[in-house]
C-alpha cells in the first residue's frame, strides 16, 4: 500500500526541499511515525513535545478532513493523496 503526502511550500525547508512524498502508513499516527523518521525536523514542526499532531496543523485526505472521516482511527487507503496544511490566523479589521 502507499499514500502520497503533499506539503505546503512552508514545510519545504524542514524535508530538504521535497513538496511530496510517499508512504506505506496504515494511519495517522503511522504517518507521523514515518515523518518522524523520515523527517525529524519536520516533526518538531507539527507535532508538540507531547508527540501528538499540533492542533493548528490540518490533515486532509482525498481533500476531506481527517477528523471527518474518524480523526487518528481512520484507515488510509491504497492511493489516498495526504496533505498537511498549518492553519493561518490573524490580521486585523
Amino acid at each position: 500500500m502507499s499514500i502520497k503526502v503533499t506539503l505546503p511550500a512552508a514545510f519545504t525547508r524542514h524535508t530538504e526541499g521535497r513538496k511530496q512524498f510517499n508512504s506505506a502508513a496504515d494511519n495517522l499516527p503511522g504517518l507521523l511515525a514515518d515523518i518522524d523518521q523520515t523527517f525529524p525536523a519536520l516533526s518538531t514542526q507539527i507535532k508538540g513535545e507531547d508527540g501528538k499532531l499540533r492542533r493548528f496543523i490540518n490533515i486532509y485526505v482525498n481533500d476531506e478532513d481527517i477528523r471527518f472521516l474518524g480523526g487518528e482511527t481512520y484507515a488510509f487507503q491504497d492511493g489516498d493523496e495526504i496533505m498537511l496544511i498549518p492553519s493561518i490566523a490573524g490580521g486585523t479589521e
